[in-house]
């Protein structure tokens, strides 16, 4: 049951300085769907180690829409590898209905969560995998090299890990992952190529966050 102190109304401050526009009354019934399902579904299944609406709002839901900033705003496909409970590729979508979603995941309670929470927000169009990336990609070849972003929360900087995003990635398409605290230098991957460290910023609402992008060779 939903109080008026666990509520996803910190989420919904925060999409005008995010966005650049407040949520509509479709986005604001989605998110609270999605919320309203990690709830149910993580007494049973520990999806994550966040408990309430109003933490997942802030933990979950916001620091998705981080990821956003880097993308164009005309429609792109974006591949989420490691999506576990949609996390950042889901929130993404509901913002952004030109955006065609991909998701991988290798463990079985996710995926059923996954397929759980494509149903009830009703985006058929949501694509999901079960399996490892590696894996995944010579099972179906047709995903190899068709994307303009994969995007990266919790998976490794390893150039093993690397290497195989890139392998899902068009010529010019970009690597988004998770990284170091605003302010810290930028980390060594292994990886011969190059990553750019980006900042985003959104100081009205107190948020900022950075991360690593690899560019793919044209």
């Amino acid at each position: 049951m939903t109080t008026a102190t666990d509520s996803l109304e910190q989420l919904f401050r925060a999409l005008p300085a995010v966005l650049g526009r407040a949520a509509t009354p479709a986005e604001r019934a989605a998110f609270g769907r999605y919320a309203d399902l990690l709830v149910v579904w993580n007494r049973a299944q520990h999806l994550t180690a966040l408990r309430t609406r109003a933490e997942m709002g802030r933990g979950l839901f916001v620091d998705s829409l981080l990821f956003g900033a880097i993308l164009p705003r005309g429609p792109v496909r974006v591949l989420d590898i490691g999506a576990g409970a949609g996390i950042p590729g889901v929130p993404l979508r509901i913002v952004n209905s030109r955006l065609s979603l991909t998701l991988i995941e290798s463990r079985r309670k996710p995926i059923s969560f996954l397929h759980a929470l494509v149903r009830v927000l009703a985006m058929p169009d949501i694509s999901v995998h079960h399996g490892r990336a590696e894996a995944i990609i010579l099972e179906i070849p047709e995903l190899k090299e068709v994307f303009d972003f994969v995007l990266m929360r919790a998976v490794g900087r390893s150039p093993k890990v690397i290497a195989m995003a890139m392998a899902y990635l068009k010529p010019g398409g970009q690597l988004i992952l998770s990284g170091p605290p605003v302010g810290s230098g930028t980390p060594k991957t292994g990886w011969s190529g190059r990553f750019e460290k980006k900042t985003i910023e959104f100081p009205k609402v107190g948020l900022s966050r950075s991360f690593l992008v690899a560019t793919k060779a044209d």
